[in-house]
């Protein structure tokens, strides 16, 4: 990693933001995007563990992928997994207010991600774009602070966020 040197983070964000949008950005692939990263930051919490939310990408990847081989909905699995988390959370005893906030992080983007999959294609892609753009803010404010998730993947996901948001925009409106 010496040629990419301390912006690692940002140069994978770049690459899989550039690799989603070549290789066709579609609204399902955006709210996956966008709820799994909601995921990644609750885990971190609920456990308490910023490194967890490393582990979450891969985790709630897997989530996503056997909840659909199980014949159910993605999201379906996310949700469940999430309150899983929150359980843990509470009977761990960790910080109620992390644990929260990024409870009802993951409920608000989820709840957008899961909305744009029921609208006209144009206009998913659009609203789920608008979302996952607007998720950057919530990795810059935890950048910021240093809490929670580690700021390589708060600075990771700003920079998959912003471009595949804007992309994904742009792919709906000239598409």
């Amino acid at each position: 990693m010496k040629i990419i040197g301390p912006r690692w983070p940002s140069v994978a964000g770049l690459a899989a933001a550039g690799f989603q949008l070549a290789t066709g950005v579609q609204p399902e692939t955006v709210a996956i995007t966008l709820t799994v990263a909601a995921l990644c930051y609750l885990g971190a919490a609920a456990l308490a563990r910023p490194w967890v939310a490393w582990a979450g990408i891969a985790g709630g990847s897997a989530v996503v992928v056997v909840t659909e081989a199980a014949g159910f909905p993605w999201w379906a699995g996310v949700g469940a997994v999430a309150l899983v988390l929150v359980g843990v959370g509470l009977v761990a005893g960790v910080p109620r207010s992390a644990l929260t906030w990024q409870a009802a992080a993951l409920v608000g983007y989820g709840g957008v991600a899961v909305t744009a999959l029921l609208l006209a294609p144009r206009l998913g892609l659009i609203l789920g774009g608008i979302a996952l753009a607007a998720h950057a803010a919530w990795d810059v404010v935890h950048y910021r602070r240093n809490q929670v998730v580690p700021r390589s993947l708060a600075e990771f996901c700003v920079l998959l966020d912003v471009p595949l948001g804007v992309g994904a925009i742009v792919v709906a409106l000239v598409g």
